[in-house]
């Protein structure tokens, strides 16, 4: 089959199955080989790699990804997407077809079917809608992949690589940093699209650390004490902590700990590193 790339073929195969883009999974097509090409480049895929993509669509990628890797498994949530892939996959041998939410899929188990041989990548052209959700249950469920690929909204982008004290810098940016390292590839416009979004995308490649610069004796507390400074930025970090029902600690005990770090009182959370971060919580942690 022709490529997908092709925006001709990509409109042919729309209109052959009569397909109705579903706003609720976020469905824009791409449509240009050269974006595709830099972020294979850019996830490094070779054939020893079992890539494992989230929303095919109807293929374009995946066409790619087969050629490039030595397996494919493509989680799909549309069913009506299945026979599209069943057909534009035709050819590709080493090509598995998944129709699930990937949210309740085991990736671990696909990652272990083939190591250790060969290593795990995950590359994706994430749906806008659940961007974060996605990478938030790849992180901390400690799926095995050496890196992550995806193509997001830019300015979600943004927020992944921001530095603390910058305008983007949030809970975002300190989930992705604390598990990898981050990198924007390129910005790929609307008409790279079908149909055109109404903004700007990016592709962002995060290589995983295989041991953590820093780690928090208390993950779950240190994500909570992120999401609380970050929820309420405006406020002082001793304020925004103290009036988050999620954190149980008194004011006291967190003007405390940010004595003994060495912070000022009035500090707010966006001045703080990952480090910082993890320092705090552990700190809080220790106090009881």
């Amino acid at each position: 089959m022709q490529r997908l790339s092709d925006p001709g073929m990509t409109r042919k195969v729309i209109s052959q199955y009569d397909f109705d883009f579903r706003k609720r999974f976020g469905q824009n097509f791409l449509v240009d080989e050269g974006v595709i090409l830099r972020a294979l480049e850019a996830a490094r895929v070779s054939k020893e790699d079992v890539i494992i993509e989230i929303g095919p669509g109807i293929g374009t990628l995946t066409q790619y990804l087969a050629e490039a890797a030595y397996q494919v498994t493509a989680i799909e949530i549309d069913k009506k997407l299945i026979p599209i892939l069943s057909e534009t996959l035709a050819g590709c041998d080493n090509v598995e077809v998944i129709h699930a939410d990937v949210l309740k899929v085991d990736l671990s188990a696909i990652a272990q079917k083939y190591a250790p041989e060969h290593s795990l990548k995950i590359v994706a052209n994430l749906p806008y809608y659940i961007t974060t959700p996605i990478l938030m249950n790849l992180f901390r469920r400690n799926v095995p992949a050496q890196s992550i690929t995806v193509m997001v909204q830019k300015e979600v982008a943004d927020r992944m690589t921001a530095q603390p004290g910058s305008k983007d810098y949030g809970s975002l940016s300190v989930a992705v940093q604390y598990y990898s390292r981050p990198r924007i590839v390129e910005e790929v416009p609307p008409d790279s699209f079908i149909p055109h979004p109404k903004v700007t995308s990016s592709v962002v490649t995060m290589e995983l650390y295989e041991e953590l610069p820093v780690r928090a004796q208390n993950e779950e507390l240190f994500n909570t004490v992120v999401r609380a400074a970050f929820g309420q930025r405006r406020k002082t970090l001793v304020n925004a902590l103290s009036s988050n029902a999620e954190i149980p600690f008194g004011k006291e005990q967190i003007a405390s700990c940010l004595d003994q770090l060495g912070f000022p009182p009035a500090i707010r959370g966006e001045k703080l590193s990952i480090g910082d971060f993890v320092s705090l919580s552990d700190c809080l942690s220790a106090s009881g």
